[in-house]
């Protein structure tokens, strides 16, 4: 009888040990995700007559402790992109198309460290960050031997970059401790390359490896005014729009001649 009275004690500190358990994992992780905040201050971008680029500051709050990753996409859609290649053995030219499919057209990542060593190659994978993860995410069609998706998986994110499209850094993001927590913040130039869009601001919490908790911002990019109107001019009609930009460039040329008229022409 003793034995059992025994065995039930056991039992009982067991399910109470494990109870306790349940309830500070559950009470850090609220606490974690009572923290994460994030801001864009500048979530509206105007692209008029004399736009080019912008700045960005991206903002919050977080857990004391954990590093932050931050990530800037665009909306998922098809890229196609031309394929070089000898013709004949002898001239480089256009040989080709290819399809990439699932990629943002701009894709920014920032971390208060390197990335892979504050994250496993699981959590990256499992929400897209760093370029490893990306190439496994995105699809090129037609392409089906792995070293060759590697080739021009690298030529893509390469012509991304001298686009200025694609960013991967680290260390430029500030946190300031707080009482409460921690502040992040990072200030980045938007590049005038980024077409009309909304785009995502992702931010990751990071703790032992793992994404313990992310908030989102949105930020729209549009155009306005004459640009929005021309844009929208050569997109529904193209023929008035081809008319005014030969009547614009005769007129700029035309302006040209004669500044170097009243110039006193040549030497």
């Amino acid at each position: 009888m003793q034995k059992i009275k025994n065995q039930k004690s056991k039992i009982k500190i067991v399910v109470f040990l494990i109870f306790e358990f349940l309830i500070l994992n559950s009470a850090l992780a609220g606490e974690l995700s009572a923290q994460l905040a994030t801001k864009v201050n500048h979530d509206h971008i105007k692209i008029d007559f004399f736009y080019h680029g912008s700045e960005v500051n991206v903002s919050g709050a977080s857990a004391l402790g954990t590093d932050i990753v931050i990530k800037i996409t665009s909306p998922e859609v098809r890229q196609i992109l031309r394929r070089k290649g000898k013709a004949a053995g002898l001239l480089w030219m256009n040989v080709g198309d290819l399809e990439f499919a699932s990629t943002a057209n701009l894709y920014f990542l920032y971390s208060t460290q390197e990335i892979n060593d504050i994250l496993s190659q699981d959590e990256m994978d499992r929400y897209v960050i760093g370029y490893p993860a990306l190439k496994k995410h995105i699809e090129v069609a037609q392409i089906n031997d792995e070293d060759e998706k590697n080739r021009w998986f690298n030529e893509f994110i390469k012509f991304k970059e001298l686009s200025r499209l694609y960013a991967i850094s680290f260390g430029q993001i500030i946190l300031n401790q707080t009482e409460s927590g921690q502040n992040y913040s990072i200030k980045l130039n938007w590049p005038y390359q980024a077409t009309p869009d909304e785009y995502l601001v992702t931010v990751y919490a990071v703790k032992n490896k793992k994404v313990v908790e992310k908030a989102e911002a949105r930020m729209v990019v549009e155009q306005t005014g004459i640009v929005k109107t021309l844009a929208n001019m050569a997109k529904n009609n193209g023929a008035v729009y081809g008319i005014i930009s030969i009547v614009a460039a005769l007129a700029a040329g035309f302006g040209v001649g004669i500044v170097f008229r009243k110039g006193g022409g040549g030497h």
